[in-house]
């Protein structure tokens, strides 16, 4: 049975000879290349989903760049092809049919991230009703409330990261939370996990995938504090990414 993430080359990618270990750098080998170029001229054409990346003109919505991935892999059958992914989430969502699933998917209903931000949002609204009557003593009010908002807020994100675990080529399992403390980070940043190297790499490896290369590029209007360019490639974050391709690619490649 087909995976349903795995995208096949033709067999025009066999002009590009195969890398002898595994490529990760931000000048995408020939065959890496060859998958972003495929699924860009997916993006361009696609009708599954609608995102506004700021590229075409009177296009409704918030302008969202985003970053995407390609992951060139061998599957079990020793066939050639990629998988795709985005990070963070595309038009709302996490799970579009092009690209692998997140690692941790909080978006499903009745998670506890959803029943977080919902008590999140009872907060907010209280806060705002007692600034808008501004009953005696409010201000104390607004205090209690604003701390019981980052304490939830705090353990909310403490226990989003508890439910992230990476794999390696050797199968060993970690958490978002002991990567990181590994690193020498107190903790994760926020977003960690989302990106779009780590999910390829999550798949390959739960799948029996061999890696080949991966390469990553920003597609759409860059943010204003940013200076990410729609079509051009770049490494993956050292923030968010690194210390979990440390463990991820374990035996496997030199950060390049």
């Amino acid at each position: 049975m087909k995976d349903k993430f795995f995208i096949p080359f033709d067999e025009s990618a066999n002009s590009y000879p195969l890398p002898e270990s595994f490529v990760l750098q931000s000048t995408p080998h020939p065959l890496a290349l060859h998958a972003a170029e495929h699924l860009q001229h997916y993006l361009k054409t696609q009708t599954d989903w609608d995102h506004n990346f700021g590229l075409t003109p009177d296009q409704k919505g918030a302008v969202i760049g985003k970053m995407f991935g390609v992951l060139v892999i061998k599957n079990s059958h020793n066939e050639l092809g990629y998988l795709a992914a985005f990070s963070g989430k595309l038009a709302g969502g996490n799970e579009h049919s092009k690209f692998v699933p997140p690692v941790f998917d909080g978006l499903t209903d009745q998670s506890f991230v959803n029943e977080g931000m919902k008590a999140l949002t009872q907060i907010n609204l209280e806060i705002k009703a007692i600034e808008e009557r501004k009953p005696a003593g409010y201000e104390d009010q607004i205090k209690i409330l604003k701390l019981r908002r980052r304490n939830h807020s705090n353990s909310l994100q403490h226990q989003i990261f508890d439910h992230y675990f990476f794999l390696n080529q050797a199968g060993e399992k970690k958490s978002l939370t002991n990567i990181f403390k590994k690193a020498q980070y107190k903790n994760p940043p926020s977003g960690a996990g989302e990106c779009a190297g780590p999910k390829l790499l999550q798949y390959a490896f739960q799948h029996n995938m061999t890696p080949i290369t991966l390469t990553e590029f920003w597609w759409g209007l860059s943010p204003k504090s940013d200076q990410w360019k729609h079509g051009h490639f770049y490494r993956c974050c050292k923030e968010k990414c690194e210390p979990i391709f440390d463990h991820m690619l374990d035996g496997l490649v030199d950060m390049i």
